[in-house]
């Protein structure tokens, strides 16, 4: 079993700011599965897969970015599943625009999001596939940054980089050794 969560902000009016690119990539990941998001459970909407005989849940909580970790623990509770099963994607403003970093484990950084992730779970033993926000010309707070719209002239990189991360999550899924996925996806 596995469980893909991509984290974000509910509301239509967040869709396309940096801070959800990791519900972008849950998409992603549901429409290469060619699953829909249907059932709303655990403070989640949630998409259900079936790859090489093993259930996938992916998940995009609709708590809010900060509040993300008591929808993982749900989740993680409802499918009696471990962090060792959780792939959690998500923005990350300390890679530059458009990178990947995919870690086995690790601190929750500076990202509010996964702080609430770890907390809730108590463990920093799960997979995580990071995607790189930082515009080096931009000068403004990062809360202000994480909410803003993706430039017009940026976008196609940002799908392409939420496309690459989904692709890394169905990678680790189908049993590709984590140090292998990193190697092909993390720069």
């Amino acid at each position: 079993m596995y469980i893909i969560v991509g984290l974000g902000n509910p509301e239509e009016k967040y869709f396309k700011t940096f801070h959800n690119m990791g519900w972008n990539a849950a998409g992603d990941v549901a429409a290469k599965f060619g699953v829909k998001f249907k059932k709303k459970e655990c403070s989640s909407v949630v998409a259900e897969a079936n790859i090489n005989g093993q259930k996938v849940i992916i998940a995009r909580p609709v708590t809010y970015m900060n509040n993300s970790g008591e929808a993982v623990k749900q989740l993680l509770a409802k499918y009696k599943a471990t962090p060792s099963d959780l792939v959690v994607i998500y923005d990350d403003y300390d890679l530059p625009k458009g990178k990947l970093r995919i870690r086995p484990e690790g601190s929750a950084g500076t990202h509010n999001g996964m702080r609430s992730v770890v907390a809730e779970i108590n463990s920093e033993k799960f997979t995580r596939i990071r995607i790189g926000i930082r515009d080096a010309e931009v000068n403004i707070p990062i809360i202000n940054y994480v909410l803003s719209e993706v430039k017009k002239e940026d976008y196609s990189l940002f799908v392409s980089a939420c496309e690459k991360a989904a692709d890394a999550a169905i990678a680790l899924v189908k049993g590709v050794p984590t140090e292998q996925v990193m190697t092909e996806f993390n720069g």
